[in-house]
């Protein structure tokens, strides 16, 4: 059989999936999802881009120790910037659902030169405020309580969720706790001065994020915002054609 393709990181292999060949996309899917997400976009781009889906930790199958000291917003900027290392790619398109989408955008803050475009999808920008982010915590910290008693099945979540596989609940928890938890405001600090080409993408049923979105697509200079219509949060997976349309015109304008 072929073995799955892993990264080593200490005490963490990080899976990931490689295909294509062109311009390089890093695919982050997120919470509660995995690389699975993004198998339509997979199969419609991998013969003009390279197509790179992988797991966060505690996501998929990546495997990472249950402690929470390996799960952060931090460590996940640095898996991401290995990754690109350990496949040879100095710059690519950096694109996101969800909470993979605010990682693209810390992604951005900690290695602006590694970034070619950015495309967020399904998320915000993260808060300037302590109320709202210590709401948003206490939620994440619910989450984790809810995944740690009732398990994989507690998971929830929308169409994405659904075509993505999971390993562990405790690994879920714990990415709850250290990496959907929102610790500052540097990525929505970071809005007016990015650099790079930007698609937001968001379905105008997504109620959680569709303001967000709507936020960053004001905020980033030259920001290209397409609300599709008759989608909630998985926008990817319950629209293909509108959400692959959007792509193909912005990739192929950078």
């Amino acid at each position: 059989e072929r073995k799955l393709p892993y990264l080593e990181r200490g005490d963490v292999r990080l899976y990931y999936e490689d295909s294509g060949s062109g311009t390089p996309i890093l695919l982050t899917h997120g919470f509660g999802a995995s690389t699975g997400m993004w198998r339509g976009q997979v199969a419609t781009f991998q013969n003009s881009y390279r197509l790179i889906p992988w797991d966060m930790r505690g996501h998929g199958r990546t495997e990472c120790p249950e402690d929470v000291s390996y799960y952060s917003q931090l460590l996940t900027d640095d898996d991401m910037a290995a990754l690109l290392d350990h496949l040879q790619i100095e710059q690519a398109v950096i694109a996101g659902h969800s909470l993979g989408g605010f990682m693209s955008l810390s992604f951005n803050v900690a290695h602006p030169g590694r970034v070619k475009a950015l495309v967020l999808q399904g998320c915000g920008p993260g808060y300037r405020r302590d109320e709202p982010r210590l709401a948003w915590n206490e939620r994440s910290e619910r989450r984790a309580q809810t995944l740690e008693e009732g398990g994989l099945s507690a998971l929830g979540g929308g169409a994405e969720v659904s075509e993505s596989v999971q390993g562990s609940a405790k690994g879920l928890a714990q990415a709850a706790r250290g990496i959907l938890c929102q610790v500052d405001s540097r990525v929505i600090d970071s809005l007016r001065s990015i650099k790079v080409p930007t698609l937001v993408i968001c379905g105008d049923g997504d109620k959680p994020f569709v303001g967000g979105a709507r936020y960053m697509g004001d905020r980033i200079p030259g920001a290209t915002y397409v609300e599709v219509p008759g989608a909630g949060h998985g926008v990817n997976v319950e629209r293909p054609d509108a959400v692959n349309t959007a792509l193909e015109t912005f990739l192929r304008a950078i």
